[in-house]
């Protein structure tokens, strides 16, 4: 089974070496790095990178517009095209720890997307201020509120997804380019009945670099639930399973 890891970046040329050497090094998957034009270099480190981990870590160079959604639909797109059996997506900043991905492979033999989840087991987040992990929560209690969905934590960016149920996605539906892509990708999979579950991990605050959250970005993530529920109105809800922890 082809196991390939996404990292989107944008200026984690200092993270990128560790968390490839964390996975390649440990672990019998592929990463492939979408890099957004990164000012710092990051896409040219990765180009080293893929030269080091010869067929196993892969590059590929993103053009145009930016934006964390546009990152993960070019590399599904990619993902596909190279006949991954299950795609896993996951941030480069060291907040997601890559001893949890075989906990979301495993989970995915049960599961069309398995989200690595902060909340199915209380609060499991390491170094947030406490209004960060205030706004964090609330935005996952807005969501479930508005849209129907039942899972704890619908904004994770530690996912694993099924090969055939990414090829479902109807992707020139989506309406998000940013963070809200999280959210927008959980709804189109419980409406089509697909099994969503979650796996406990737990977060780490990035130690290197700077948030890409902005006012921007929280305001597409409020508006976003209630444009998806207009686009689908009239249509019935599928209840989203929960993997118990």
């Amino acid at each position: 089974m082809k196991v390939l890891i996404i990292i989107p970046t944008y200026n984690e040329r200092e993270n990128l070496p560790v968390i490839a050497a964390q996975i390649l090094e440990q672990l019998p998957y592929e990463v492939l790095v979408v890099d957004d034009q990164s000012p710092d270099g990051t896409g040219a480190l990765a180009d080293e990178l893929a030269r080091q981990y010869e067929g196993r870590l892969h590059v590929l160079h993103r053009t145009g517009k930016r934006g964390l959604g546009l990152s993960y639909l070019d590399g599904f797109r990619w993902a596909l095209a190279h006949q991954a059996d299950l795609v896993c997506q996951m941030d480069a900043d060291l907040s997601h720890d890559p001893r949890f991905l075989p906990d979301l492979v495993k989970a995915a033999d049960t599961y069309d997307l398995v989200l690595g989840s902060r909340y199915l087991n209380g609060i499991s987040v390491i170094n947030w201020p406490l209004r960060r992990i205030l706004l964090s929560w609330f935005a996952n209690r807005y969501v479930r509120v508005i849209t129907g969905l039942t899972t704890c934590d619908t904004t994770s960016g530690f996912r694993c997804w099924r090969r055939d149920t990414l090829a479902r996605l109807q992707i020139e539906r989506f309406l998000s380019q940013r963070y809200a892509f999280t959210v927008e990708t959980v709804f189109e999979v419980a409406r089509a009945g697909g099994r969503v579950g979650e796996v406990p991990i737990i977060f780490v605050e990035r130690r290197v670099g700077a948030s890409k959250m902005s006012g921007q970005v929280l305001l597409e993530s409020m508006i976003m639930p209630w444009r998806l529920v207009w686009r689908n109105r009239g249509r019935v809800r599928r209840p989203v399973e929960r993997q118990s922890p």
